[in-house]
């Protein structure tokens, strides 16, 4: 297989709100060649087109992409449930991966996955997730952001997944999503809500992240850390 031959781990990549994978992709290939030889990303766009005008519009292309939708102050959400069946399907028929990559909306849902998961909520079709990197995130039930039903207890225990957080200016909702996880990781960007491209000591905490996670798989695989 050849996420064990390269020891490369695979994540499914959700990009933000009303954007798409093409445009995280774009964004995310923008880092450095010694990360993106070590990760093996795959691109979904979001289950349903985007309901309203896209803040990327005259940056990049359409189409857009929404993964669910929310009322104005974020308190209800619909096609939360649809969304999940979606990306599970996705990586039953395009997996295993190892982890998810969320930034803005696709890292809300990133981060719930995990404990929806160890509680038989959802996505328990496919393999656990391992890993996450959550760009520009914010948590379910956080400062002001109601939560979808299915992800009503994701939070209610430490989540034990590895992960990095890579945070903007979004900083308290991030500091709570930050809090959720075990042992976390930390980039702070000061360049807006994007994919912030990495200088020298963000680039080095990626690249010890990404380390740590390959050891992890080799572990479980049976494999030395060569």
């Amino acid at each position: 297989m050849e996420k064990q031959i390269q020891n490369k781990p695979r994540f499914l990549c959700l990009h933000g709100f009303r954007t798409s994978g093409q445009i995280l992709k774009k964004q995310v290939l923008r880092w450095p060649e010694s990360v993106k030889q070590k990760l093996d990303l795959v691109f979904l766009d979001g289950q349903f087109p985007a309901q309203g005008k896209s803040d990327v519009e005259g940056i990049f292309d359409p189409p857009y992409y929404e993964w669910f939708q929310a009322n104005q102050d974020f308190t209800e959400y619909k096609n939360f449930d649809e969304c999940l069946v979606y990306i599970e399907d996705y990586m039953l028929k395009n997996g295993p991966f190892d982890g998810v990559l969320g930034f803005s909306q696709g890292a809300f849902l990133a981060a719930a996955m995990p404990g929806m998961q160890e509680q038989g909520l959802a996505l328990q079709k496919i393999n656990k997730i391992k890993f996450l990197i959550l760009i520009s995130g914010a948590m379910f039930g956080g400062m002001k952001y109601g939560t979808p039903k299915l992800a009503s207890n994701a939070f209610s225990e430490p989540i034990n997944c590895p992960s990095l957080h890579i945070i903007d200016f979004m900083k308290p909702e991030s500091i709570i999503l930050q809090k959720a996880f075990v042992d976390p990781v930390v980039i702070n960007h000061p360049k807006g809500h994007t994919i912030p491209r990495l200088d020298e000591k963000s680039l080095a905490t990626m690249l010890g992240f990404i380390d740590k996670i390959q050891g992890m798989l080799s572990d479980s695989d049976g494999h030395s850390k060569n």
